[in-house]
C-alpha cells in the first residue's frame, strides 16, 4: 500500500473514532491529525474540510449497511430469513467496526449530510423496505406501508446495534436475539 493510502486509512481510523465517540462538532481536524499522527495539513490533502471528510466516512458507513441488505435480499431463501440473515449481519459488523455503525445507525447527524449522502442512506432504506415488502407479499408482514414496517424493524435492530457498538453487549449476549426476535415479532402479521 502506498504511504498516501497508509495515511489516509490512518485519518479514517482517527475520525471514525473521535466523530462516534466525541461528537461531529467536538472534534477538531488538529485532534484528528494529532490522533493520525500527522500533521493538520495532510488532512487536507486528502479532504476538502471537516464536513466532507465526516460525509465521506458517512458515506462508506452506508454503504457498508446497503451491501448487507444486497446480500441477504440474494440469498435463496423467504423474506423473513433474509430479514434474520441482515439483522445478523448488521450486528456481526456493529461488533468487529463499532465506529461504521455507530456512524450511521446511532448518530444523528441529518444536519451535516450532504446530498450525496442522504441519497445513499435513502438507497440503503428503499432496500430495507423491499425486504419488507418482499415479507408483505407473502403475507408475513402487517398489512399497512412497507416503509412503516421498515422503521419499526430498523427501529429494534438499532438497539442492538447500539448496545454492541457500544460494547455494552457482546454479539452472543441474549439481548441480541431478543432484539432481533422483537423485530421480527414487531412487525410480523399475526398467525
Amino acid at each position: 500500500m502506498a504511504q498516501a493510502d497508509l495515511t489516509r486509512e490512518r485519518l479514517v481510523r482517527a475520525a471514525l473514532e473521535l466523530f462516534t465517540a466525541q461528537g461531529y462538532h467536538h472534534t477538531t481536524t488538529p485532534a484528528i491529525a494529532k490522533k493520525a499522527g500527522v500533521a493538520e495539513g495532510t488532512i487536507y490533502r486528502h479532504f476538502a474540510g471537516k464536513q466532507q471528510f465526516f460525509n465521506e466516512l458517512y458515506r462508506a458507513s452506508a454503504r457498508w449497511a446497503d451491501k448487507l441488505v444486497k446480500d441477504a435480499d440474494a440469498l435463496k431463501v423467504g423474506p423473513r430469513e433474509k430479514l434474520a440473515e441482515l439483522a445478523r449481519g448488521l450486528v456481526a459488523g456493529a461488533a468487529r467496526e463499532p465506529a461504521v455503525a455507530r456512524l450511521f445507525f446511532v448518530q444523528r447527524s441529518d444536519d451535516l449530510l450532504d446530498e450525496e449522502s442522504r441519497k445513499t442512506a435513502r438507497e440503503f432504506r428503499i432496500d430495507v423496505e423491499g425486504l419488507i415488502a418482499q415479507a408483505k407479499a407473502d403475507g408475513s408482514v402487517k398489512p399497512g406501508a412497507a416503509e412503516i414496517w421498515a422503521g419499526v424493524w430498523l427501529a429494534v435492530i438499532t438497539l442492538a446495534i447500539e448496545r454492541v457498538s457500544a460494547r455494552d453487549w457482546e454479539e452472543t449476549h441474549a439481548g441480541v436475539k431478543l432484539a432481533l426476535d422483537g423485530a421480527w415479532d414487531a412487525v410480523a402479521a399475526p398467525r
